[in-house]
């Protein structure tokens, strides 16, 4: 594939207004659901994509196959009844922040350090640096944007990396163009904070930076926040809602990191944003009192309910006795948003809408139980919503 966003053209131009609910305070009762960014890939996309790398597929194919993969993923979320969707991502080859190297100029590419064994991320991209990186053309995700947003009446939620987490890939060091990792970070923020001017530029309402490094590396000599929103600064004052996601690290379904927000937990709430989406369900609700701690700084909390990493399939009860411990640990409805722990780029697909699914009947139990302020007359059905099965 030469082009993650070709074809990006969008359907037609639905208005904001007809989106529907964005943060948790605009659902009668708070509890919105959300994705947060990929959505797994169908098995013939897989095979899709090995054609193109290997040249078997013109343009006008590759440009259909996109568009139908990005279908899929809105299809699936909603038809699980997300209320905040994504695209999937699914225009972007690769894992996570492979995608974007692509659109920059000034780097060459490695061979892996290692490529026997089992996979790690010491088996990912890795860059020569060879001039300072510039995107002359952005990094294609305004183009996501608007191949994206006529083809779903519902909100969208646009995701991007953060400054330091791209700059992992690239070779520093003295003697390079970048004398350390936070040399390369800060020339990631202007080539940002451009990608973002468009997004707000095109019309997009909800952008999500995914920033793991201060979970991942909580001793680096960077100030992530800082980077973060420099930026973002091109939507402060906008209304757009911004957001950024802090996981432990997800290739092949591994964290790489010490599992805990606490000692980052004044880092977090640095960055200039409305919404921290974070990791809980795949360490059985560890921590959640630190969420109650976000909301009353006044902030809104996505709290991970469904695990990405384990193929056990959630059952609408285990979501919604998640959902009721976040509850009782502090958090208002009013500032939740019910998402899981991750990605779901590296899990196959069946898992996914399963666990989709999930997460919208705990969430529907835990309003039928009516343990939500403000809906004193819950939806009948939602008591009677079926679990979702605990085996394929």
């Amino acid at each position: 594939m030469t082009d993650g966003t070709i074809g990006a053209t969008a359907n037609d131009d639905r208005s904001k207004a007809s989106r529907g609910p964005f943060r948790p305070a605009d659902r009668p009762g708070g509890l919105l659901t959300s994705v947060v960014g990929s959505h797994a890939h169908p098995s013939w996309f897989v095979a899709g994509i090995a054609a193109a790398e290997r040249g078997d597929l013109g343009p006008a194919d590759v440009a259909e196959m996109l568009d139908d993969a990005v279908d899929v993923a809105i299809r699936d979320q909603e038809r699980a009844g997300i209320d905040v969707i994504s695209d999937g991502e699914m225009r972007r080859a690769g894992f996570f922040t492979a995608e974007f190297y692509r659109h920059l100029t000034g780097v060459r590419a490695l061979p892996a350090d290692r490529l026997l064994g089992p996979g790690g991320h010491d088996q990912q991209h890795r860059f020569e640096v060879v001039e300072p990186i510039a995107a002359p053309n952005g990094l294609g995700v305004v183009a996501e944007f608007t191949a994206a947003v006529g083809r779903t009446a519902r909100p969208l939620k646009m995701t991007l990396p953060g400054p330091f987490t791209l700059s992992g890939r690239l070779r520093t060091g003295p003697g390079t163009v970048y004398a350390d990792r936070l040399a390369a970070a800060e020339a990631f923020v202007p080539i940002l904070r451009a990608e973002i001017a468009g997004l707000v530029a095109a019309g997009a309402t909800i952008i999500q930076v995914d920033e793991p490094s201060p979970a991942i590396h909580p001793d680096a000599p960077a100030d992530f926040a800082a980077l973060v929103n420099a930026a973002l600064e091109p939507a402060a004052g906008r209304e757009v809602r911004l957001g950024a996601h802090l996981c432990f690290g997800n290739f092949l379904g591994r964290p790489l990191a010490r599992r805990t927000y606490r000692p980052i937990l004044e880092a977090m709430l640095r960055f200039d944003v409305d919404e921290l989406v974070l990791e809980f369900a795949n360490r059985e609700m560890a921590e959640i009192e630190l969420a109650a701690e976000v909301a009353s700084r006044g902030r809104d909390v996505a709290i991970g309910v469904v695990d990405v990493k384990n193929y056990y399939l959630e059952t609408a009860d285990d979501v919604a006795e998640r959902i009721e411990l976040t509850l009782r640990a502090g958090v208002p409805a009013e500032r939740l948003t019910l998402v899981p722990d991750c990605g779901f780029s590296q899990t196959a697909r069946w898992a996914a809408v399963a666990k989709l699914r999930a997460l919208v009947a705990g969430r529907d139990l835990v309003v039928g139980r009516d343990l939500v302020p403000g809906r004193s007359q819950p939806p009948a059905a939602a008591s009677r919503q079926p679990s979702v099965p605990a085996t394929r």
